[in-house]
């Protein structure tokens, strides 16, 4: 069973590895977004990391809502409301559970990316962050890794297709040949679950 503790770990993992990656995802989203998507995310997750220090939810449902509602006040751009609405549906449909189970957190993670689908009108293909989202969430009854793996294989194979919404579908054509940063950025938060998870 997965504790308060383990949600903790995940957000902590996970501002840690945007902290790390932070470069890197703003030098992705130059060429078809606002350079803009690293530092964003940095600000969002030191934001989130603070809360956590401050407010200790005593809850997996409570962290990821806390989670959300800070991501949503501090992300520009959007990646705010995208981030914030995963996480704060996740937490959710988690409810008021002290401890939940993997497969609970799986159907609870589905709901959420079901809701950024619905906010941002996306679908896998589109070359946005449902398409490490998706993969991340199918694998997840196989493990934690298998997860990290797939959310990994989904943002790498957004590279060679063209960008169908946000900000890079403006480029139509352009927008093929770069890796989206959402995606990318998606899999470092699938990737903090299975660091969470000692994997």
């Amino acid at each position: 069973m997965l504790d308060a503790d383990f949600f903790r770990r995940w957000m902590t993992a996970t501002a840690t590895a945007v902290d790390r990656e932070a470069e890197r995802l703003t030098a992705l989203d130059s060429p078809i977004g606002d350079a803009d998507h690293g530092s964003n995310l940095q600000r969002g997750f030191t934001a989130v990391t603070a809360a956590l220090e401050k407010e200790a939810p005593a809850t997996p449902g409570a962290i990821l809502t806390l989670a959300g509602r800070q991501l949503i006040s501090t992300v520009g751009g959007a990646s705010g409301p995208l981030y914030g609405t995963l996480l704060r549906r996740t937490g959710k449909t988690l409810g008021d559970a002290g401890e939940v189970s993997e497969e609970q957190l799986t159907q609870a993670l589905r709901a959420g990316v079901d809701a950024v689908m619905a906010l941002g009108g996306a679908a896998p293909g589109d070359k946005t962050m449902i398409d490490a989202l998706v993969p991340a969430v199918d694998a997840l009854g196989d493990g934690f890794a298998a997860a990290r793996a797939a959310a990994e294989e989904g943002a790498l194979a957004t590279t060679p297709l063209q960008a169908r919404k946000g900000r890079a579908s403006y480029l139509g054509e352009r927008s093929i040949g770069h890796q989206d940063p959402g995606a990318t950025s998606s899999a470092l938060l699938i990737a903090g679950l299975a660091e969470a998870n000692g994997e």
